[in-house]
């Protein structure tokens, strides 16, 4: 039984709607070279006169106390930290109409992802990260990537290029695609910002897996006026994780600070392109950092500059009452952003949020105010 015929329904018309995509030309299967008109096909970048040099290892870091007995990847990070220079394989220079047109782009969707994460990003061009227009306001999408780290999963690189034909939205640069080398891919698409699109408004960065209400995102933004932003779900008074098992594993040959400064978990950041460009222009001088929400968190520091919290973002999820169905989507519709969804979900609750007939009780307010 369906304890509510308005969630039966729209269940219902999301199931038809999550079909619709499946099978119709709204979602198509894995692209192929030819697929797109010639017209439409993106350039790859030029090679460069002089392409970045190959980064070597430093060798000092063996010297570094305990070193041989650190996680692999532990020893990677602390050998390859100065690396910062690598060449773009895939670029989209004209996404926001060039450096000098690019104030017309209100809303840039910066989504991190994995090359092997082909359901996610198609799932995202088919909902919440379509290219359109908004109130009046442009909005524009990228998917930031390295490359596949091993041989056996190196065919996924070749996917990437097929869909970058066939979309024209993909920046992926020449260093292995793995958790400790997201704050490089964050800091390379800060520079990418900076030359190819340093006019946009604002800068909704997130995972793969998040759902955006980008509606909302928009609504909040247009009533900003203040130049920086930078809105998450805070964490504070927090330090390294010290026990190696974690994933977030932090020993002190990384940092011997037991503090990280104020910052927003990194499944969904909303900023300011002014505050995009502080970061770019911090993170000179500052070394790298694993873990790049953290890092992010940093920069701002060191701007003076201080992250805060939005009651519409929800980076850990949201909660419901017990006996409530968690995928309503009354509950949905006010916020900016909930991580996690899978492909499925996300078509699911795109179709659901646009049901004529969707009908909520209470009205909480939270996406206007940050």
């Amino acid at each position: 039984r369906c304890p509510r015929l308005e969630l039966c329904a729209l269940g219902a018309a999301g199931l038809l709607g999550l079909f619709y995509l499946l099978v119709g030309d709204e979602w198509p299967g894995p692209p192929s070279a030819t697929s797109a008109s010639a017209s439409a096909v993106p350039e790859l970048p030029a090679p460069s006169a002089e392409p970045p040099a190959p980064c070597a290892p430093n060798a000092s870091m063996h010297n570094v106390s305990d070193f041989s007995t650190l996680p692999a990847h532990v020893q990677d990070f602390l050998l390859y930290r100065h690396c910062r220079h690598f060449a773009q394989l895939l670029d989209v220079p004209g996404k926001c109409g060039g450096p000098a047109r690019s104030a017309g782009v209100f809303l840039l969707l910066a989504i991190k992802s994995s090359p092997g994460n082909y359901v996610r990003r198609e799932a995202i061009r088919k909902t919440w990260g379509r290219e359109r227009s908004v109130a009046g306001a442009r909005v524009r999408r990228v998917f930031l990537c390295g490359v596949a780290p091993s041989a056996k999963v190196a065919k996924f690189n070749w996917l990437l290029r097929l869909e970058h034909r066939e979309h024209g939205d993909i920046l992926q640069w020449d260093f292995q695609d793995t958790f400790f080398n997201l704050t490089l891919k964050q800091l390379l698409f800060h520079g990418w910002l900076a030359d190819s699109c340093p006019g946009a408004r604002f800068v909704l960065n997130g995972d793969d897996d998040v759902f955006v209400n980008t509606d909302n995102v928009v609504h909040f933004t247009q009533g900003i006026t203040a130049r920086h932003l930078f809105v998450g779900q805070l964490i504070t008074n927090v330090g390294p994780i010290r026990n190696s098992p974690s994933k977030y594993y932090v020993p002190p040959q990384v940092t011997a600070s037991e503090r990280y400064p104020p910052y927003c978990g990194g499944g969904g950041i909303l900023m300011s392109g002014f505050t995009a460009r502080t970061i770019h222009r911090e993170s000179r001088h500052l070394e790298l950092f694993p873990i790049d929400d953290v890092y992010l968190g940093m920069c701002l520091e060191r701007a003076g500059l201080a992250p805060a919290s939005h009651n519409g973002i929800r980076t850990v999820g949201i909660q419901v009452p017990a006996k409530a169905e968690p995928f309503d989507p009354c509950y949905y519709r006010e916020l900016l952003l909930v991580h996690r969804f899978a492909p499925y979900e996300m078509a699911l609750m795109w179709q659901a949020l646009r049901q004529p007939g969707l009908r909520c009780g209470r009205t909480v307010g939270i996406y206007p105010h940050a």
